[in-house]
């Protein structure tokens, strides 16, 4: 069988001495959505940080269309083709929209003039919004600026930390669209996601993680028919 687009498996590795992930393995397809849930405290962003570097393993690796990049640094794997958007302090509030998209394309010696219209195509309003301060939109605004400066670098695989955190309902709605659209152009997406019933409902793969190791994986629609997931994790 073939191997997985990315692949972070059996992740072994915490902070200071103890160890947060347990063999925890995380992967995703090309073109495809998976999505890790699970409850507070169990591991969600620290496999997200894992797989992108910023958490050093004791055991496991991370491997990018078949090569091991276990060892390299987050900056090296953006140069890779992966994408990072974390949760909190995503944006640069006191630059405009358009600066935002552009400090994206930090590591572009082309001209990314086309991604930047391909963003503003995905994020209507980000256009009309482009010569604003980012930090007078709104939280769903915001998060949009930060999904519009990962993409600008072009990646493969976008990794999103948490992306409807503390926005409403119709505009995590929204946002879901819109990953889904990204996926349809062949970019791979790993999110963490607490809102795991709708997060489920759009994700090719679905990882339940409990105590940093893995409880349940499968598709995300078996996941949520399963009687024991909808039971333990959903709400019934």
């Amino acid at each position: 069988m073939a191997e997985p687009f990315l692949i972070g498996e059996a992740m072994t590795g915490g902070y200071g001495g103890a160890d947060i992930l347990h063999a925890c393995t995380i992967a995703v397809e090309k073109g495809q959505i998976a999505v890790i849930v699970g409850p507070n405290g169990a591991g969600k962003s620290t496999a997200m940080k894992a797989v992108f570097g910023m958490l050093r393993l004791r055991a496991g690796h991370v491997k990018l269309a078949g090569e091991d990049i276990t060892a390299l640094s987050p900056q090296a794997r953006v140069a890779k083709g992966m994408g990072f958007v974390p949760q909190t302090h995503n944006i640069f509030t006191s630059m405009t929209v358009e600066e935002n998209l552009e400090m994206g394309a930090f590591i572009r010696t082309d001209d990314f003039s086309d991604t930047l219209a391909q963003v503003y195509d995905l994020f209507p309003i980000l256009k009309q919004k482009r010569l604003q301060p980012a930090g007078e939109l709104s939280g769903g605004q915001r998060q949009q600026v930060a999904v519009g400066r990962a993409l600008m670098t072009r990646p493969k695989v976008l990794m999103l930390d948490e992306p409807t955190a503390g926005v409403s309902p119709i505009v995590m709605d929204e946002l879901f669209d819109r990953i889904i659209e990204v996926a349809r152009t062949g970019i791979s997406i790993l999110m963490v996601e607490q809102n795991a019933r709708q997060a489920l409902e759009i994700a090719d793969k679905g990882y339940v993680l409990v105590q940093g190791a893995n409880r349940f994986t499968d598709t995300g629609k078996a996941l949520l028919a399963d009687p024991e997931v909808r039971r333990s994790f959903l709400g019934g």
